[in-house]
């Protein structure tokens, strides 16, 4: 058009169209696309003939700096540039800020040698190899592809302005059917990749945009360019540990000189620099290549086979980069992929979380929070949260409370840290729990967010974290105080929760400073509807186990008795509800006249009816037993619970649950009922014996034996050859012998021969309890526990000798 005639400008109708703008990717410039349509016009002023033509302009704003002032400098290119429409200067002002706290990106450029090497010289250069200074036009697509076919340099100029048409979203289509094309582009990045890191950068860039629509996923993988892209990545990462290793010896051999100016320090300085400008290109390609495998990973399918080709160790890898945008990317990938378990132990197989260390906190918004976010993802797995206590993110992430941006990222962390008992105590060594409080007492609205008051209540388990929540400095009231006022004021049930875990430690102290609020407590009890908020009310009263309190006017003052009563029907309230209610009764039957003011009111009977109800409800039944082992205690409430109701028949059905504690608490209280009542006594007894020797006496019933076998047997004519049926429940000589004469043969039952032996101070720990006459009581970690004193509840100490294979033996030396 250019050539025609003057007179012929006339019909030639021009008009342009304006389009987005961007920032240049490396440089300090912006890129304006707009669209230019031509169109010939009869003289009739007819349209004839019509070309349009997708454009872009760079403005190179090279006086661009820190002190700059962006919104004159917006208003000056929108004077000086009519493509761009005056309503776009906040656009256009938002768009120079970015660039002028973007840090410099640009990269050498031009062409690369064969070698991989680090004396590879970096070229100089201002633009980015995937940038030329040459406008691209979808029109002349067939010029560009002929330039794929020649040497090196025409590639690169070839690659990078079908690169410039790929980055208009709305030329994607055209290029896309054009088979020939994209063939061509996967044909030279196959053979030429090694050859060129540019030409690697500006190929790979084209299918990038490809990726970034899925409905084109189908052309990359039909050209493999995953598996390629993941093999230049690997490549690319030995190069750079080659690279590390040759300046790693440089350096050591100029520290090793130690003169400022020698050779050494030449070469180094020399090598150094070109180390930062090989770096520098390769993180730009290895950014694009990240990029196009993140999207292409959008297909579970695709991502496995990524997987599988150990993308996790290449990225983990890449967290040593110093480049904040492709740290970004590669932060971005793996949090993508650590919600899958195996790539979670993956992650963690490659130390991860010690590589994240120095990213927290990081001086980039945008990478941190992601980096948070991944955090985040791992923190799920108990043993990274032990490892970022180990490597000491612990007082990092309690140092980014104060930043808004990220508080609710890092409270999540810290409550998934704060599960794990062995790391509670560690919050006492940072600022974790002023902040929080601070947080919690500042908190706009009535409720404290959720996360704030998880992270809180976790750390109130912990004794010394409780001690600090309890603390009050000078004349300022304590923070106890101001949490309770705040609860009261709003029914908070999840502030009262965290209450309620500081009146649960086992210290004097805390429990002391509750005393003044006992009155508060137990009116939101009688007066308030919300079951939540009862139930932490009522749970506070049950932690506070004060010898000095006097549980009897709060019972009779408070009317108590009957709310009680009403609430351990079944059915009457939630389970939650209904076991603080029993623990509750379990803290105030330590006192005698309140163990005897509930006795009387029938709870006794409520509680068996409970048990009935909630057998398979362990935490209920462990509670109810240990309200009738506080009972038992008492002389006023004893006879009531042996002789008046069933609860002794219960324990005994009890003394052989599946659950540790349950027995445990069974076989205290039924020693206690064995001191004071014979008849109990004997039902115990043969309950314990029948149960011990089940096995033994249901084999000796069902066998027949002739005499050969019954001599075989009983060497001894003395003794009786077995005990026949339930003869051995009526003879209590079997229960109550003298050791000294018993003799290790037939007659004792196998398992307890086979039971395995220990001995503590010559005790022999672990024998049954009916062959050693109730010998002193053992928990389950073999500690004593502590029986009242009677004619059979101690055995006699250094009675069992071993043989030397460890086997119990008499004094008498019979096995």
């Amino acid at each position: 058009m250019d050539s025609m005639l003057p007179e012929e400008a006339r019909f030639l109708k021009r008009k342009v169209k304006g389009g987005s703008i961007d920032v240049h990717p490396t440089e300090k410039a912006l890129i304006v696309n707009y669209e230019l349509e031509a169109t010939i016009l009869g003289e009739m002023g007819d349209p004839m003939l019509g070309e349009r033509k997708e454009c872009q302009k760079v403005i190179r704003i090279r006086t661009l700096n820190e002190s700059t002032n962006v919104g004159n400098l917006a208003r000056e290119i929108i004077d000086k540039c009519r493509l761009i429409h005056p309503t776009k200067l906040p656009e256009v002002e938002q768009l120079l800020y970015y660039l002028q706290n973007r840090k410099d990106t640009a990269a050498p450029t031009t062409g690369a040698k064969k070698k991989s090497e680090l004396s590879e010289r970096p070229l100089d250069g201002d633009l980015d190899a995937t940038e030329i200074n040459e406008t691209a036009n979808i029109n002349e697509i067939e010029d560009y592809l002929e330039l794929l076919y020649e040497d090196l340099p025409e590639k690169l100029r070839g690659s990078a302005l079908v690169l410039q048409l790929a980055r208009n979203p709305d030329n994607l289509q055209e290029l896309f059917e054009n088979e020939t094309v994209v063939g061509a582009l996967a044909r030279v990045l196959r053979e030429d990749w090694k050859r060129s890191m540019e030409l690697s950068t500006s190929i790979v860039y084209v299918f990038f945009c490809f990726s970034s629509f899925s409905q084109f996923h189908g052309v990359i993988s039909h050209f493999k360019i995953g598996a390629l892209t993941m093999q230049i990545v690997e490549h690319e990462i030995k190069k750079y540990e080659l690279w590390k290793e040759e300046l790693a010896r440089k350096k050591k051999a100029c520290e090793a000189d130690g003169k400022e100016k020698s050779a050494e320090k030449k070469d180094y300085d020399r090598t150094k620099k070109k180390f930062d400008g090989l770096v520098k290109k390769q993180d730009q390609l290895l950014r694009v290549c990240f990029y196009l495998l993140l999207n292409l990973a959008e297909a579970l399918e695709v991502e496995k086979k990524m997987r599988n080709k150990s993308i996790v160790k290449m990225l983990v890898s890449c967290l040593e980069r110093e480049h904040h945008e492709l740290l970004i990317l590669v932060v971005s990938f793996l949090k993508k992929l650590s919600v899958f378990i195996e790539n979670k132990t993956e992650m963690a197989e490659h130390n991860v979380i010690e590589k994240l260390t120095k990213l927290v906190p990081v001086d980039h918004e945008d990478l941190l929070n992601i980096t948070l976010r991944l955090l985040l993802n791992l923190s799920f797995d108990t043993e990274e949260r032990s490892k970022m206590v180990k490597y000491g993110m612990l007082p990092k992430l309690v140092a980014l409370l104060s930043n808004d941006n990220h508080q609710l990222i890092v409270l999540s962390i810290l409550y998934h840290i704060s599960m794990d008992d062995k790391c509670k105590t560690m919050f006492t060594y940072t600022d974790c729990i002023p902040i929080i409080l601070k947080m919690i007492l500042e908190a706009p609205g009535d409720r404290v967010d959720l996360e704030l008051m998880s992270l809180s209540i976790n750390l109130a388990t912990h004794k010394r974290n409780a001690q600090s929540m309890c603390e009050s400095k000078g004349n300022r009231p304590s923070a106890l105080h101001m949490l309770m006022k705040r609860a009261f004021k709003f029914k908070d049930p999840f502030l009262l929760k965290m209450v309620r875990n500081i009146s649960q430690q086992d210290d004097l102290d805390i429990k002391m400073k509750f005393v003044d609020y006992i009155s508060d407590i137990t009116t939101a009890i009688m007066k308030n509807n919300e079951e939540d908020f009862i139930l932490e009310c009522v749970g506070i009263l049950a932690n506070l186990t004060i010898s000095d309190l006097d549980y009897e006017l709060l019972l009779t003052e408070y009317d108590l008795v009957p709310w009680i009563n009403n609430k351990l029907k079944p059915g009457a309230c939630e389970d939650d509800l209904m076991l603080e209610v029993i623990m509750l009764c379990g803290t105030v039957c330590n006192d005698d006249t309140c163990a005897k003011l509930l006795a009387d009111s029938g709870i006794i009977q409520s509680l068996i009816d409970l048990l009935n109800a909630k057998q398979e409800d362990d935490e209920i039944v462990c509670q109810i037993i240990y309200v009738f082992y506080q009972m038992i205690f008492h002389q006023s409430t004893r006879e009531v619970i042996i002789k008046q109701t069933q609860a002794p028949a219960y324990l005994i059905d009890l003394m052989h649950d599946k659950n540790a504690e349950i027995r445990r608490v069974c076989e205290n209280t039924l020693d206690i009922i064995a001191e004071v009542d014979q008849d109990w006594t004997i039902k115990i007894q043969q309950e314990k014996f029948r149960w011990h020797n089940s096995q033994w006496l249901e084999m000796v019933e069902n066998r027949s034996m002739d005499d050969d076998m019954v001599g075989s047997y009983a060497p001894d004519h003395d003794i009786d050859p077995y005990i026949q049926g339930t003869e051995a429940l009526d003879r209590p000589e079997y229960m109550f012998a003298d050791y000294n004469d018993m003799l290790m043969d037939g007659n004792v039952t196998p398992d307890y021969i086979d039971e395995p032996a220990y001995q503590d101070n010559g005790r022999y720990i672990n024998v049954p309890p009916d062959m050693l006459g109730h010998g002193p009581g053992m928990m389950d970690n073999g500690d004593y526990y502590e029986r009242p004193p009677s004619h059979f509840g101690y055995a006699a100490d250094n009675y069992y000798y071993q043989d030397p294979y460890g086997r119990p033996m008499s004094r008498g030396g019979g096995y």
